[in-house]
This record gives structure tokens, C-alpha cells and sequence, in this order.
């Protein structure tokens, strides 16, 4: 649990309040993990304009793919169940299912799967990439820009992944996430024992 000292929805002002009037449209409350990066509001203002330059011409499914693939290399819970929910903005939940379960075997393209193990990759080992792993991108048909796009993708759930992981954030469970989506989102983190604490969600 996260030492923070957060400030509750009540007492937010200026830039807090905004990113947590923000959360309650959007997700219906304001997650305990936002509350902890908005001790420093503008790195967290700064963070969502990163991701906004980073999805601007990003088809939104190869976005989430991404996502999910980098936050399982890295044991994420958090970031697995955020995304996890908006993922079904760009993916039905039958599908989502059997891509949270083992996306190796979902029934994806062969270039979903290869950006899918590129983002692993970076998330695991990066420092032995070379261009072999960017030249495999394009041989999947990939242009420069999405494989740039891809990379700051995965690379940008680095960041928000590892940072609350580092702080000890709690890790919540929306509601909109039905029992069986939940638990192929976390079956894979059970090695890292990431899955053991999630907080469930009223709202």
C-alpha cells in the first residue's frame, strides 16, 4: 500500500480537481493509483499528453494489444485490469477473453502477435534488442511510424507500470469488468503474485 498522503476528491483544487473531475467522467470514480501520481499533478498531466501524441494516429486495438502484452511481461495488475476495460472499446470481449488468456493462441494476425512479443521484449530485454527486432516489425508490414508508435507505446506502460509497482499503489478492480475478463487479465501475473491484492470497486 502506497505511503502517500492523497488528497480526498473533497479537498482537490486547481489541477488536481480537474484530473480528478476527469477520472469520475470517464471511469465513474477516482482510482486510489491516480490519487498517488496526482501528489505531483503535472507529471501526471504531462504523462497523459505523452500518450495522447503517442495514439494520435494509432489504431486504438493495436494501442491496447500493446498495452496488455507489455503490462503482462511486467506483472501488472494495474495496468492489465485499467486497460483491460478499455481495451473493449476496440475489442469484444469474447476475443479480449482469449487474448488476456494466451494471445499466442487467440486467433490474432501474425503481425498483432509479433507486435505483441516485441513489446514483451522491451519490457523484459531490452538492452539485448537490436535492429534484427525492428527489421521483424517491418517484415510484418509495419511502417517506420508504427513501429515508432508501437515502441513509445510499450515503453510509455514501462514507465506508468514500473512507477506504480515502485510505490506500492493499490490496485483496483473495476466494476465494468465482468468475473471472467478479470480473471484472464490476471491468470498469466499469477507467477509474479500481482494478482493477490486487487481492491474491488463499488462504483
Amino acid at each position: 500500500m502506497s505511503i502517500f498522503a492523497t488528497t480526498p476528491e473533497s479537498q482537490a483544487f486547481g489541477l488536481k480537481a480537474k484530473i480528478y473531475d476527469d477520472e469520475l467522467r470517464s471511469r465513474g470514480y477516482v482510482a486510489k493509483f491516480t490519487k498517488d501520481l496526482s501528489v505531483n499533478p503535472e507529471a501526471y498531466v504531462a504523462f497523459e499528453a505523452l500518450i495522447s501524441a503517442i495514439t494520435q494516429n494509432m489504431d486504438l486495438r493495436r494501442y491496447e494489444l500493446v498495452t496488455l502484452a507489455a503490462a503482462q511481461a511486467l506483472g501488472s495488475a494495474h495496468c492489465r485490469l485499467a486497460h483491460g476495460v478499455k481495451a473493449l472499446r476496440a475489442i469484444d470481449e469474447d476475443e479480449l477473453v482469449q487474448i488476456a488468456r494466451d494471445y499466442h493462441n487467440a486467433g490474432l494476425s501474425p503481425a498483432e502477435v509479433a507486435m505483441m512479443e516485441y513489446a514483451e521484449r522491451l519490457s523484459t530485454d531490452a538492452v539485448t534488442m537490436t535492429d534484427a527486432d525492428t527489421l521483424d516489425l517491418r517484415d510484418h508490414g509495419f511502417t517506420d511510424r508504427e513501429i515508432l508508435d508501437i515502441t513509445l507505446a510499450a515503453g510509455a506502460r514501462n514507465y506508468m507500470s514500473r512507477v506504480l509497482q515502485a510505490i506500492a499503489s493499490e490496485v483496483d478492480v473495476p466494476t465494468k469488468l465482468s468475473p471472467q475478463l478479470r480473471g484472464a487479465l490476471l491468470a498469466p501475473l499469477a507467477q509474479y503474485g500481482a494478482a493477490a491484492k486487487p481492491r474491488h470497486r463499488d462504483a
